[in-house]
């Protein structure tokens, strides 16, 4: 069971009707305006609180589930980015890994993803995934690698949040598998949704 949000309000006599959360780490911000009695106070912190844990749970990845979970999902992103072509023995997650995000073993078709991604959102796992299962396809980062990657859309914006968040946790980790990303030749991102 998941623990209790940590709570902060913070009103504002600028902000006329609106009332809105964000979360900062490990505590809910909850902005209302400064009119508001502490019985609406109450009732709107406990209703934007289970607002933003609604919207956080669709925009994780299935895969969090545990290692089946992660399997299938990476099934379905080879069949929709892939061409079904990267069929992998085993999608794992694994302790957290020093020096990169996953793992991938071409010989033997495993990928190891590190649990440190799993409060990630799920669209930066499946870009994880969909680069892992890359490799199952082209073994290095050239530009063929990147012309794959760059199949699922959301590729440039995942590589950026990656580097922030190890940038934020002072983990020095480089690229996703620890090599930094060579994009030279690689065509440009499209615009495709999804």
């Amino acid at each position: 069971m998941a623990q209790p949000a940590v709570v902060e309000v913070r009103r504002s006599d600028r902000r006329r009707r609106m009332v809105s959360a964000r979360r900062e780490g490990d505590t809910v911000i909850v902005f209302i305006p400064g009119w508001m009695s502490d019985a609406e106070e109450r009732r709107w912190v406990d209703e934007m609180v289970r607002r933003l844990e609604r919207s956080e749970a669709r925009r994780r990845s299935p895969g969090r589930k545990g290692d089946d979970a992660l399997r299938r999902r990476s099934v379905e992103l080879s069949r929709r980015f892939l061409e079904g072509r990267a069929r992998p023995t085993s999608v794992r997650w694994v302790p957290p890994m020093r020096t990169r995000w996953a793992s991938c073993t071409p010989a033997d078709g495993t990928i190891r993803i590190s649990e440190r991604l799993r409060d990630a959102p799920g669209w930066v796992v499946d870009y994880v995934l969909v680069h892992e299962l890359t490799h199952l396809l082209e073994p290095g980062h050239d530009a063929r690698f990147w012309a794959w990657v760059h199949r699922y859309p959301r590729a440039e914006r995942a590589m950026g949040y990656l580097e922030g968040l190890s940038a934020a946790a002072g983990l020095g980790l480089v690229g996703i598998d620890g090599e930094e990303p060579d994009t030279a030749g690689a065509p440009e991102p499209t615009s495709a949704t999804g």
